[in-house]
Parts: structure tokens; C-alpha cells; sequence
């Protein structure tokens, strides 16, 4: 477990955090740190707490719709995900059948090749 000392809203704070996750800590602590600014930038000084609140509520609203649009996506994800499956099968099913169709035309030449041969008798054979 590492430590690190962040700066929010004009205070220090020292942190604990995973090891290794330091410079995100303090990634984190600056955007936060900057939101606060920012709001107290706008209504001016209208309490820390307040302030922290409203930074707070700002970056749960990012997230709650980050969190949507994920939703969103991976719907759309899926219904691509299901319509390829569709499309594969499909094509499966029709390289299918152009093998067989294939295949009958070629038993049929087959068929009639050697019907021409027998009826031509002693003649040059065909195919």
C-alpha cells in the first residue's frame, strides 16, 4: 500500500492507494481539485463543502452518462453481434446450397455425358 499527498481545494491530504496507482491518484485529485476551482470560479466563495458537493454531483452526472452511453453501445454491439451471426449463417446456408446445386448440375453432365457415349457406341466418346 503506497501513500500520496494530494491537493483539493486548497487543503493537503495524504491518501493511501494501491501500488503503482500513485500518479493516477494524483491525476484524479487534480481534476478534482480543478472542478473546484472552477465552480468557485462561478458562484464564488460559497463554502467548501458546498463546493465539494457540487464537484461531486458534477462528476456523477459525467458519470451516470458515460455509464448510458455505455449501455447504449453495447446494445448496438449486440444487435450488430446478433445481425453478423444472421448475415454468417445466411451465407452458410447459400454457400451450401450453390455446392449442392453445383454438384446436381455436375451429376446431371455426368449423367448425360455418358448417356451421349452409349447411344454414340463405338464412335469418339465425349468428355
Amino acid at each position: 500500500m503506497s501513500h500520496v499527498n494530494v491537493s483539493i481545494g486548497g487543503r493537503q491530504y495524504r491518501m493511501a492507494c494501491e501500488d503503482g496507482q500513485e500518479a493516477h491518484l494524483q491525476s484524479l485529485a487534480r481534476d478534482l481539485d480543478r472542478r473546484i476551482d472552477e465552480l468557485r470560479g462561478k458562484f464564488g466563495e460559497i463554502g467548501d463543502t458546498r463546493l465539494i458537493v457540487m464537484a461531486a454531483l458534477t462528476i456523477a452526472d459525467e458519470l451516470s452518462e458515460k455509464t448510458r452511453r455505455l449501455d447504449q453501445l453495447q446494445g448496438e454491439l449486440s444487435a450488430s453481434q446478433a445481425t453478423r451471426t444472421i448475415a454468417t449463417e445466411r451465407a452458410q446456408a447459400t454457400q451450401a446450397a450453390v455446392i449442392a446445386a453445383l454438384n446436381a448440375a455436375s451429376e446431371r453432365i455426368e449423367r448425360v455425358t455418358k448417356s451421349l457415349n452409349q447411344s454414340l457406341g463405338d464412335g469418339v466418346p465425349i468428355g
